[in-house]
């Protein structure tokens, strides 16, 4: 068994240790002293420079893990070709398309689509990318132009740094449609009815999609500020955004107005 230098989170500490790493499980030593078998993690997601694992066995646990980035790839690509998940061979490209536009030099690349609780892995020998579910906008099967041939694959579109961007999946259309359906039963969460919002609220959200701020879109819509903060309130409850900045409105105070009284005079003289 090999043994790779960590930090990991006890008692709310990060304290460092040497990791066992075995063919089918981790073994955390002292002060821990846990094993945790590959096919009992349920959950595997990243933030940074951390990996976050999930593993059921009598109770549910969850493990914080801090190292450099070499030493979680390859505990990445062990962890997830064995946990409890959803899993297929397939050839995937992601992502394929940010911002509406192809992304250069992407290549479709030959791995697996590994599903768990709150991510979607694509995974090869050289890479692990992870697609939140929560971030996910849109699933959908479609054809893209492989080696000059219309050919099915599962879009993902998903938000990357506040970007939309999209992945593809290919493989054979049996297992596409299977892995489609699978992923919208992973999603469904997300779904909405359609009529939560009206027609004006709709149009905000449009131009939220767009790029424009709160006073452009008051211009654009010839909206009331109280207005436009009434649907912002709506669009956020129903968690449809979240809020970036929070701009100030304010009035001089008396000693305000006597201090640009006396500016603009000494201006003047």
């Amino acid at each position: 068994m090999k043994e790779v230098p960590v930090k990991i989170e006890h008692n709310k500490q990060w304290i460092v240790v040497k990791l066992g790493v075995g063919e089918d499980r981790l073994v955390l030593p002292a002060p821990i002293n846990k094993e945790i078998l590959f096919k009992t993690v349920l959950d595997v997601a990243e933030r940074k420079n951390i990996l976050i694992i999930t593993v059921k066995t009598d109770a549910e646990a969850v493990y914080k893990i801090l190292s450099v980035d070499k030493v979680l790839a390859i505990l990445k690509k062990m962890i997830l070709a064995s946990c409890n998940a959803y899993r297929l061979m397939a050839y995937f490209m992601s992502p394929a398309i940010k911002g509406g536009v192809m992304v250069k030099d992407a290549q479709w690349e030959k791995g697996s689509v590994v599903v768990v609780h709150t991510g979607i892995w694509f995974v090869s020998a050289a890479k692990q990318i992870c697609v939140p579910t929560n971030d996910v906008a849109a699933i959908e099967l479609t054809k893209r132009e492989v080696q000059g041939k219309p050919t099915d694959v599962v879009r993902i579109d998903h938000l990357e740094n506040n970007e939309v961007a999209s992945s593809l999946v290919l493989c054979p259309l049996s297992t596409l449609q299977v892995l489609y359906n699978f992923l919208k039963e992973t999603t469904k969460s997300m779904d909405m009815k359609g009529t939560e919002l009206n027609g004006v609220d709709q149009q905000v959200a449009m131009l939220i999609y767009s790029g424009m701020d709160s006073h452009a879109i008051e211009n654009m819509l010839n909206l009331p500020h109280k207005q436009l903060d009434a649907i912002y309130d709506k669009i956020l409850q129903l968690g449809l955004a979240e809020v970036t900045i929070i701009r100030r409105e304010v009035q001089l105070t008396t000693k305000g107005v006597r201090y640009i009284s006396d500016a603009t005079k000494s201006q003047t003289n």
